[in-house]
């Protein structure tokens, strides 16, 4: 037992290792985890003999469902039209490019068409993950709303994926075609159901009982997350799609601790992450790579130049959409973790089939995300795809503000210097600026000429000190179409309850006055009381 957990221990420190590696190559740090995994495999140097597909899928399944659940919960609900745009893109684009790779895999590759059906459902879905950790990395924002219209669709398309998976092994079985649509209308039915209702139970928990204290928010809602796979899923309904639907519901509502919910649940989707890829490369075989390599590149090259490509623009056109844009959108398809995870789920549920489907979509995805993920900035800036003026971490929930400023609380005391001055008359270092003042529970937003009073609350945003914990920054980017552009902030009619507390520029960040003039790219930072 304890050489096993050595062994678990020393796989999480090489992963941890190999992820400096791969930022500075700009490849996903996936694709490490997934060669150390076959280093470690039965034709590694270790030669650890390892062949179990079924608890290889438990284990997976399992990660796959906290990383759908935490995709959802980390996506940011965009406007009306990306909504609509990325819903289509999820459901109809991966039904058109598993049909187009079907097909192909078909009449080319002279394939089964159960195994054909089976080999374009598996790679139909893209992998957010391998996406947006380059995105991230290189600190590379898009034009046209492209970042949350990718981050959707990549965090909702893996259930259809599955939904045409489980298609394609009633179709292996040799099972009746006519049971086919009440099951995927079960599987869709009972995912918005539950979906829904486990997240506003879960609200409603969260915000009207006392059931939970301290420290138990993250455990409740570990069980939120399994409790949203595990009842559809045994009723007959998509899990993966009920996990993606309350995660995105949570993730957008007020609950209370989402900032210490969305750090524990960043390390548990990082360990699922470096299970899953350990496991696949683990599971995997190179000695039979040579076999299926010549038709896993070609279905590789067919999806990415002809399948994915279709299906973009059959969902984009009748939005106008850029051709940039469309031809960005089909590159950054990249394939990961769900297709491996339900290729292992195939096999597991059947092992009687003519082509080693494992490896190929194995190889697919190891193509996939070498080669597309490596090019990812390199199209984007080819595609006059970067937006320089934003940021592309403001697409996801888990963003946090860097302000460079901290806010303290003063009293004021009976023989505090301020008590009874206006605020004009308060000497005040050129790094703070005095944000609200409270009195008797009552927000006032402080003006030249309010006089500070025994008792007063007053809360200071400054670049130094201690902040405090229960008061909110917020913050937007000055883009070129933005109102404020090059005007002075005493020119600006602001709301009364608005106020701006910094301003950051380029690597700086300063406390504004009524002089400052607003500039392209500046990130406004502001408090509303």
């Amino acid at each position: 037992m304890s050489s096993l957990i050595l062994f678990c221990a020393v796989v999480i420190f090489l992963c941890i290792i190999t992820n400096k590696f791969s930022n500075k190559l700009g490849m996903p740090s996936l694709v490490f985890f997934m060669f150390l995994g076959v280093l470690f495999g039965s034709d590694g140097i270790l030669k650890l003999s390892f062949d179990d597909y079924v608890l290889t899928y438990k284990l997976c399944s399992i990660g796959l469902l906290f990383i759908i659940f935490y995709g959802g919960f980390c996506t940011k609900k965009p406007d009306n039209n990306v909504v609509l745009q990325a819903s289509l893109l999820s459901s109809f684009g991966t039904i058109f490019t598993a049909i187009l790779t079907a097909v192909f895999c078909y009449y080319v590759l002279k394939f089964s068409f159960p195994e054909s059906f089976l080999i374009g459902a598996i790679i139909s879905s893209t992998d957010a993950a391998s996406v947006f950790s380059i995105l991230r990395s290189k600190k590379l924002n898009l034009k046209y709303n492209t970042a949350p219209l990718l981050e959707m669709e990549s965090g909702s398309n893996d259930p259809f994926a599955y939904m045409l998976t489980l298609l394609g092994i009633v179709l292996l079985k040799g099972d009746s075609l006519s049971s086919l649509t009440p099951m995927l209308f079960k599987q869709i039915l009972l995912a918005l159901f539950f979906g829904v209702l486990i997240a506003y139970a879960a609200i409603y928990i969260f915000k009207k009982t006392k059931l939970l204290s301290e420290g138990t928010d993250t455990i409740f809602m570990v069980a939120v997350a399994l409790s949203s796979f595990a009842i559809p899923d045994l009723l007959g309904g998509n899990g993966y799609l009920s996990a993606y639907i309350t995660g995105i519901i949570l993730g957008n509502s007020p609950i209370k601790n989402k900032i210490n919910l969305i750090y524990f649940f960043d390390g548990i989707t990082s360990l699922s992450q470096v299970i899953i890829f350990f496991l696949i490369g683990f599971l995997s075989f190179p000695h039979k790579i040579p076999e299926i390599l010549i038709p896993a590149v070609l279905i590789t090259i067919f999806l990415s130049f002809v399948a994915r490509p279709i299906a973009v623009s059959l969902i984009m056109l009748p939005f106008r959409a850029k051709i940039n844009q469309i031809t960005f959108i089909s590159w950054a398809g990249l394939r990961g973790a769900a297709s491996i995870v339900f290729a292992i789920m195939v096999v597991a549920e059947n092992n009687a089939m003519k082509n080693d489907i494992f490896h190929i979509v194995f190889v697919v995805a190891l193509i996939s995300v070498m080669i597309q993920g490596s090019l990812l900035p390199y199209i984007a800036k080819r595609d006059s795809m970067i937006d320089k003026f934003s940021d592309i971490r403001k697409t996801f929930n888990d963003y946090q503000q860097e302000s460079a400023i901290t806010l303290n609380k003063l009293i004021i005391k009976e023989n505090h210097p301020w008590n009874g001055c206006m605020l004009k008359d308060i000497s005040i270092s050129d790094n703070s600026l005095i944000l609200v003042v409270k009195r008797n529970n009552m927000k006032i937003v402080p003006k030249g000429n309010t006089v500070l009073k025994e008792g007063d609350e007053v809360l200071i945003g400054t670049t130094v000190v201690e902040s405090a914990s229960d008061v909110c920054l917020s913050e937007f980017n000055i883009d070129k179409d933005h109102d404020w552009l090059n005007k002075k902030i005493s020119k600006i009619n602001l709301p009364d309850n608005f106020l701006i507390a910094i301003i950051k520029r380029d690597s700086n960040a300063f406390v504004p006055n009524g002089d400052t003039e607003i500039k392209l790219g500046d990130t406004i930072v502001f408090y509303e009381a």
